[in-house]
């Protein structure tokens, strides 16, 4: 291994993700799109003997895979598990316990149609219980990022619907971890029988209450013992608040990293367990100023998760008629489960909702954005999920990503035509 080469790779790749993020954004669009189209030409950018991946060193040769290579899987991975461990900073426990009848129906329904609708569609289509499981599991996922942005440039975040978009979001979350959990067993053991699967179920569920459980009595309990005796020892006297910062820093890392592996140790996804580490930490994010200090690690391994996706894809299955087909098909019912099916779900669970704000719901909760392409990495690592399939979630997750901004602004603009949902004529049922 060569030093010089490693640190040539790493810079051309980030500089090539920066590149291609910042000239889609300038276009409106997201820039995760930009990164994983830098991916897809970087795979197969070929001219006579000379290819682009072979002159940053990630060509396998002899069957073993070089080392940049590897190196990219693994800081892809780490640029997944800081995700969603940043996800798992904005989900604290007790607001999650305390949602509404009206979120919780719109995750549920939200995660159930879409996993049925994409397991039966793939089950149809090729026969494989693993791929159509794994496609299930992509389509579950929401990418509330996406909307999240559109709701806060329209300055609509105290809106009933937005409301309901991101506690329903929160829940999805959970929801599709633990889906994505039994998914990621049952691949792993080969096993399908329904005692195989009642069993990762149970691993799931258990690790996911004793987190919840540690995150409402024994985080706070430990929380304050070490307040009290640092108070003690420091004699009321203020200590560094920068070495303090960094401190805690450094813990939450070495906890997301230590609950990630502990995840894949149980046969579940690494990023369940980044997810549960985030939810611990959830009450002392903001105190430990977590959110901003964890954001540019993140971005950082992000864009090499996002150009390995790119990586991942072959140009010949966008030309190949076949997976247009089901991509195009995919598409739909991503769009279609999501939208009925979150809001109905809204409707259900508050009858004061008229049409129009069950319409932003479901336009809400469509993108699949980062979410769904980790599902389809881990489907494609594992063996459990083709090329091609893998092509049509991506396909899928950009699709649904450019899909629903435009959707969501105008529900959003037709429910509150001027613009300020303070004003009396702008308030839902008036």
């Amino acid at each position: 291994m060569e030093i010089g080469s490693v640190i040539i790779f790493l810079a051309v790749i980030l500089a090539l993700a920066r590149l291609g993020s910042l000239l889609f954004q300038r276009f409106g669009l997201s820039g995760l799109i930009g990164e994983i189209l830098v991916g897809v030409v970087a795979a197969n950018l070929v001219i006579g003997d000379w290819s682009f991946t072979g002159s940053l060193g990630l060509s396998s040769e002899g069957g073993h895979i070089s080392f940049n290579r590897e190196l990219l899987e693994a800081f892809s991975e780490l640029g997944a598990i800081f995700l969603l461990f940043a996800v798992g900073l904005e989900t604290r426990v007790k607001s999650l316990m305390s949602v509404g009848r009206a979120a919780m129906m719109v995750a549920l329904l939200g995660v159930a149609l879409p996993f049925v609708m994409g397991f039966a569609f793939v089950q149809a289509y090729d026969g494989d219980a693993h791929h159509a499981m794994f496609m299930g599991a992509a389509m579950v996922a929401t990418s509330v990022g996406i909307t999240a942005r559109v709701i806060k440039d329209m300055k609509v975040l105290h809106t009933v619907e937005s409301k309901i978009i991101i506690a329903a979001a929160v829940i999805d979350d959970v929801l599709g971890l633990i889906i994505l959990a039994l998914v990621v067993g049952a691949a792993s053991s080969g096993d399908m029988s329904p005692a195989s699967i009642a069993l990762v179920a149970g691993k799931a569920a258990a690790f996911v209450l004793a987190a919840i459980a540690v995150a409402l009595w024994v985080t706070p309990w430990a929380y304050s013992r070490v307040r009290r005796r640092r108070a003690a020892e420091a004699g009321g006297a203020e200590g560094d608040q920068t070495e303090s910062h960094v401190s805690k820093l450094v813990f939450s890392i070495a906890l997301c990293l230590a609950m990630a592996w502990l995840a894949d140790a149980m046969g579940l996804a690494a990023i369940v367990g980044a997810f549960l580490a985030g939810m611990l930490l959830a009450d002392y994010a903001v105190e430990w100023n977590l959110k901003d200090s964890v954001e540019p690690i993140t971005a950082l391994f992000l864009s090499f998760f996002f150009v390995n996706v790119g990586m991942q894809v072959s140009v010949g299955d966008f030309l190949d008629p076949a997976v247009v087909a089901v991509s195009a098909a995919v598409i739909a019912i991503a769009v279609f489960s999501k939208f009925v099916g979150c809001g109905f779900g809204a409707r259900i669970g508050d009858r004061s909702l008229d049409k129009s704000s069950a319409n932003i719901i479901g336009a809400g909760m469509i993108p699949r954005g980062e979410v769904g392409m980790i599902v389809a990495a881990i489907g494609l690592a594992s063996g459990a999920m083709s090329s091609e399939l893998y092509a049509v979630v991506v396909i899928m997750a950009v699709a649904t990503t450019i899909i629903a901004p435009p959707l969501l602004a105008r529900g959003f603009r037709k429910r509150y035509p001027c613009g300020c949902p303070e004003h009396e004529e702008c308030r839902p049922g008036e």
